[in-house]
């Protein structure tokens, strides 16, 4: 069987309109995220979701809690579905990490973590994910590094090709974990 995955991004956040790489800060949801989440929630409630399974930074948290709370569905928060930890440089401008972003697929950020290591962070998640939750049906809420662990992870892409793409919110990616 297979656990089908429909990973989402949270919605867009105040430091995002502001060109801030917010890292492990909190962040909060502007007001276009909060549209986004609202969104989100019409587009999955009932769309066969059986579980939520979030990132527990506040941006995250509130894009679940606006989407599904009231639902019934079960939301459960998780740090392992974290953005990559910029250590000292959580905050730094947008631009900053454009051009530094390749640079740390295995080198840490200072006091941070690398992409890989980030990736392989959530891939253990996602490994989780496969035990637990066979033929059932997740929303995962989650950042970048999540996204890429599931392309890395169910489709073999490449890190350093991923690295190297631009992210763009959009709605949804769909993912099927086998779990045979």
């Amino acid at each position: 069987m297979t656990v089908a995955v429909v990973f989402e991004t949270h919605s867009t956040s105040t430091d995002n309109e502001a060109g801030i790489a917010t890292g492990w800060n909190e962040g909060r949801l502007s007001d276009t995220g909060r549209e986004q989440a609202r969104a989100l929630g019409e587009r999955r409630r009932d769309d066969g979701v059986d579980a939520v399974l979030c990132s527990d930074l506040r941006r995250a948290v509130e894009t679940a809690e606006i989407a599904f709370g009231g639902s019934g569905i079960p939301v459960s928060y998780d740090g392992g579905l974290r953005e990559c930890n910029y250590g000292r440089m959580n905050g730094m401008p947008r631009a900053l990490l454009d051009a530094e972003r390749a640079a740390h697929i295995d080198v840490p950020w200072p006091g941070g973590e690398s992409w890989r290591q980030a990736v392989t962070r959530v891939t253990g998640l996602l490994e989780e994910l496969r035990r637990t939750h066979d033929g059932k049906r997740i929303v995962v809420i989650g950042h970048v590094a999540t996204r890429w662990a599931l392309d890395h992870r169910v489709n073999g892409v490449a890190l350093e090709t991923l690295v190297a793409e631009d992210f763009a919110w959009r709605e949804g990616w769909e993912y099927s974990l086998d779990t045979g």
